[in-house]
């Protein structure tokens, strides 16, 4: 094992911990597939903002293609082999990973931030939402009232929106209650945790100690190459707590210490990677996947300086709303501000930017390609590539052999 490794050396390891070690499946995609995608990452972040698609979908698109969305949901709401809970904020995780985060669960705050002072006003209303869950579930918010003399929303563009939402996530954060079901509306519908997750994963007691190895071991899986504060933010650790289970997962020779070019830091392998990457990598990158989610890693790995500016008011925006980076090969070459416009039936490609250094003509082929791909997925019959941007223009010369593209 080198005692350094080069940037480059690096980037693969990564890029193949995270899923793209492989060709795409050429046949249909099916369960395996899927479970194997979330397994292999540990967890999916959710996100439902509709600009293009849920977040978590993507992920998986990114690495399999298309696929139907359909059979996530059965394996998460269905199945139940995995389940909702914050981890990396709030994500998808196997269920077999609840019993790690009880610890956490336990120290649950609530949100948004101080709404602790209104549960405790209303202590009686708070018993009896759970009540109701208990005697009626599953349920979401909306099938309960609020309290008496209150309003029921909480503040403006809040994420809780209501009180009784707000109620029931205090409850899912603390591990009382967990998602059942998730309706057309993307609505959560909450129920008992006992009858959700199987009851071998609530009765499993782990210690917080092994729990924080135990994550720290799933991160380093999944980015094969990292440092602590890398492996630390995977799971929204501190980094102090994940300094000991670093060094016991290294004594114990699960972890490698080892540097690479250019990083300060030392950095932590993963027995087990492999920089071995599929030919042709071609891949639009949700905001939440976890390539990409922790920028500092992300900027070391491909230089790469990404702000997600959808919360951002539109004048102050450099890039666009929902801006997702392309990966082609082993690097990040372009950003690509997109829309789906689903009563035009359309794939708008609002803007588009190259990075420096990159082939223009290549690499709008292979982009092209990828945009056509993704509409067809998202049952969308055109890509409309609007003017805005210094990759525009090359993108729509090179999209003129694709039947779809305007």
């Amino acid at each position: 094992m080198p005692e350094r490794f080069s940037l480059d050396e690096a980037r693969r390891i990564a890029l193949a911990s995270q899923g793209f070690g492989r060709p795409r499946p050429s046949r249909r995609i099916g369960l395996p597939e899927i479970r194997a995608v979330i397994r292999r990452l540990g967890l999916l972040q959710l996100d439902y903002v509709n600009v293009l698609t849920p977040a978590h979908y993507l992920a998986l698109f990114s690495r399999l293609g298309p696929y139907n969305r359909n059979l996530l949901d059965t394996l998460v709401y269905r199945r139940r082999e995995f389940t909702e809970q914050w981890a990396h904020e709030a994500s998808i995780i196997p269920v077999e990973t609840w019993p790690l985060l009880r610890h956490r669960m336990a120290t649950h705050r609530v949100r948004p931030w101080g709404f602790e002072k209104t549960m405790e006003r209303h202590a009686g209303y708070v018993e009896w939402v759970l009540e109701e869950v208990r005697a009626r579930g599953p349920l979401e918010a909306a099938s309960l009232a609020h309290p008496e003399g209150t309003s029921r929303r909480i503040v403006e563009n809040n994420w809780h929106a209501t009180v009784p939402r707000a109620v029931l996530e205090a409850y899912f954060g603390s591990g009382v209650l967990a998602i059942a079901n998730r309706l057309d509306t993307f609505a959560r519908q909450y129920d008992l945790a006992e009858r959700v997750v199987p009851a071998e994963h609530l009765s499993d007691a782990v210690e917080a100690a092994e729990a924080r190895r135990a994550l720290i071991r799933i991160a380093s899986h999944a980015y094969g190459i990292a440092t602590t504060a890398d492996l630390a933010d995977y799971f929204r650790m501190f980094v102090r707590d994940a300094r000991q289970p670093i060094a016991e997962l290294a004594a114990a020779g699960e972890l490698i210490e080892t540097r690479v070019e250019g990083w300060r830091e030392p950095v932590w392998l993963d027995p087990q990677a492999k920089p071995r990457l599929r030919a042709g990598i071609a891949a639009l990158l949700s905001p939440f996947d976890p390539l990409v989610w922790f920028r500092p890693r992300l900027k070391r790995l491909f230089d790469f300086d990404y702000r997600f500016e959808i919360f951002v008011p539109a004048e102050k925006r450099r890039w666009g709303c929902y801006v997702l980076p392309f990966l082609m090969d082993e690097r990040l070459v372009a950003r690509v501000d997109l829309k789906a416009d689903r009563l035009a039936r359309q794939l708008r490609v609002v803007g588009c930017w190259k990075e420096k250094d990159v082939d223009p003509a290549a690499v709008a082929e292979r982009l092209a390609a990828e945009l056509h791909t993704l509409a067809g997925w998202l049952e969308l019959d055109e890509v409309i590539v609007q003017r805005r941007g210094d990759f525009s223009r090359t993108l729509r010369s090179a999209s003129g052999g694709l039947r779809g593209f305007a």
